[in-house]
């Protein structure tokens, strides 16, 4: 005989183990309408205002009334036929009112589990948990779960793809994290106004507008042109600034974590033996402060920054937590003086160094990016030479990494080259061999 408690999941059909998001989830959709409208609004104002001058106030309050209820109604039965369920093996989402559809993500397969919470779901106190899975581009999500349950659902569903038995996954509970390094939000403020690019979209904004009110003296005309500019500037500085602001990395045994944002909090998780590519990123109004920028490839991730800026001592000690055993090289051979034939001036921002450990090349003369490869993550090498550079004798390396991204050593000396692809291609197979399980809480 069935406990009481089971009747509902046997009348519903689902397996009691499924269970529901949390019950503030269908109220993210009553707003959608609301927002179409506001964006064709703003995108053709004239047309709206044409639009709504030949209705009266209570047709108009009635038609939104009548739409966010609509939406509500959507929302609230999108939430009643969604369920998921943590098996031995996967996690098992199931969705679809008319449509149905079952997503089975193999708990094996997962990449990171990241916790985010936007503004309104802080203080409504839910998460969103994203699940990034090997193989697939797209996230699944659970949006929205009470924030206690969603950091106890991440700690395991971590367990669970580290090769913890099940009841014991849900024993384990969060793994502890030792922070490394936290950004003040002063040193943060400083470095967005010393990228060039800031300054560059602030000026934008100022002088595009002016041409285009002594040009047509039209107000619309200056909103026009001037809007989506100062919006771009609003993006590249304070829009910056609050998506990274309070920037913690700390390491725990299920990886690097990353938590920021001012408005909308974002606790992300870079996976241990899985980064594809590390970049090291120096503008130039940087470097007489010794400040940096690391970028990741992760492979099946969209994690891409470490860390927005850093000491470089305190970035290399955290580049050697996510690599373990690289050591960001200090000198970097320069191509060929007869490479500037084929690249004026600027060849000389290129470099490249090749250590036991890892694959570094260099470019950029007023932005310099070092990027770092790990030899075990070299999926394949090639030599490439174009006809100018067959006549200079100098030729291009470019390895290829499991994130679908290329690094390039440009204008090598020719036999240089050549001989470079040979021994990185052994390299590559050596370091695959002798590469560290990726596994989380593996010792």
């Amino acid at each position: 005989m069935s406990a009481p408690g089971d009747l509902p999941a046997i009348a519903e059909g689902r397996d009691p183990a499924e269970r529901r998001l949390h019950p503030v989830t269908p109220l993210r959709r009553a707003w959608a309408p609301v927002t179409v409208i506001a964006g064709w609004a703003a995108h053709d104002p004239g047309q709206a205002q044409q639009q709504l001058t030949r209705l009266t106030a209570t047709t108009i309050f009635a038609a939104l009334a009548a739409l966010v209820t609509a939406a509500s109604l959507y929302g609230f039965l999108s939430w009643r036929f969604t369920y998921f369920a943590v098996t031995d093996t996967e996690l098992r989402i199931r969705t679809g009112l008319l449509f149905r559809r079952t997503a089975h993500i193999r708990l094996d397969r997962l990449q990171a589990v990241d916790v985010t919470q936007p503004l309104l779901a802080r203080i409504a106190g839910v998460a969103k948990l994203k699940l990034d899975v090997i193989g697939t581009d797209k996230k699944d999500e659970l949006a929205y779960l009470g924030e206690d349950e969603a950091r106890a659902l991440r700690a395991e569903l971590l367990a669970r793809a580290a090769g913890f038995a099940p009841e014991a996954a849900r024993k384990v509970g969060e793994a502890p994290m030792r922070p490394l390094l936290h950004v003040p939000p002063g040193m943060l403020a400083v470095s967005l106004l010393l990228i060039g690019a800031t300054w560059g979209s602030l000026l934008g904004a100022l002088v595009v507008p002016t041409l285009v009110w002594f040009g047509t003296h039209s107000v619309w005309s200056v909103l026009v042109a001037g809007l989506p500019l100062v919006g771009g500037a609003a993006t590249r500085s304070a829009g910056r600034f609050v998506r990274a602001y309070d920037w913690t990395v700390g390491e725990s045994p299920d990886g690097l974590r990353i938590d920021h944002g001012l408005l909308d909090r974002v606790h992300e998780t870079v996976p241990p033996g899985r980064v594809q590519t590390v970049r090291i990123v120096e503008p130039l109004l940087w470097r007489r402060r010794g400040w940096v920028r690391v970028e990741l490839n992760v492979a099946g991730s969209s994690n891409s920054v470490l860390v927005p800026v850093a000491p470089r001592p305190l970035a290399e000690s955290l580049i050697a937590r996510v690599l373990p055993g690289v050591t960001v090289p200090t000198a970097l051979a320069r191509p060929p003086r007869r490479a500037g034939w084929c690249l004026p001036l600027w060849w000389r921002g290129h470099g490249l160094a090749v250590t036991d450990t890892v694959f570094a090349a260099r470019h950029g003369l007023l932005r310099r990016t070092l990027s770092l490869v790990p030899h075990a993550k070299v999926q394949s090498v090639r030599l490439t030479q174009g006809p100018w550079e067959r006549f200079r004798k100098v030729a291009d390396v470019e390895v290829d990494t499991g994130a679908n991204k290329t690094v390039r050593a440009r204008l090598r000396d020719a036999e240089e080259a050549a001989a470079l692809l040979y021994a990185q291609a052994d390299r590559s197979r050596t370091g695959r061999r002798d590469a560290r399980p990726e596994r989380w809480m593996a010792s």
